[in-house]
């Protein structure tokens, strides 16, 4: 059931931009708090051992604001369209990452930070929701397994790849490729 589930037209797309956006979330994320820690980066003074624990509140914060709105949101409106619209808007997120790893701003990053938390509170909710919408009550169980197993799964992928590739030489050049 679940290599078949993997292979059907109305579940595999959902499975890749969610396991896609988890894995950048993560790779992004781990980037930054390495470029923190290692380069012993200071904004305003902070140390980075602080800026670390900033940068994860900075991430999960829009999940506190926002998760009750994004269910709403995902219960009233076109579940595709908000997964459309938030992908979208990951899109220009990755863009200004990328900007901000080009041009060394560690204010810019958290700011990413914080907006790539924002795209994947409001997506949350949808991705679930979205599954019976596509998927026949036989192929639930496995698809929302699937779907976990795949956010699990980029969640570790994305944070030793970021964790790697940013201490490698030209480290920011390649996160700020990869992240796009």
């Amino acid at each position: 059931m679940l290599g078949r589930l993997m292979l059907n037209v109305r579940f595999w797309p959902l499975f890749w931009t969610q396991f896609l956006g988890a894995f950048n979330d993560n790779f992004f994320k781990n980037a930054l708090v390495i470029l923190i820690t290692f380069r012993a980066v200071h904004v305003a003074g902070v140390p980075p051992e602080q800026m670390v624990a900033l940068s994860a509140a900075i991430f999960i914060a829009p999940y506190f604001l926002f998760s009750g709105v994004a269910g709403q949101l995902a219960d009233k409106y076109d579940k595709a369209a908000i997964v459309r619209l938030t992908k979208l808007g990951e899109i220009a997120v990755m863009w200004m990452g990328a900007t901000a790893f080009a041009v060394d701003s560690v204010e810019m990053l958290m700011g990413v930070l914080f907006f790539m938390g924002l795209q994947s509170t409001v997506f949350g909710p949808c991705k679930y929701a979205i599954l019976p919408q596509h998927l026949h009550d036989d192929e639930l169980v496995a698809g929302n397994a699937l779907v976990e197993m795949g956010t699990y799964l980029a969640i570790l992928l994305g944070t030793i790849a970021g964790g790697v590739l940013i201490n490698l030489d030209g480290g920011d050049r390649i996160v700020s490729a990869g992240v796009i």
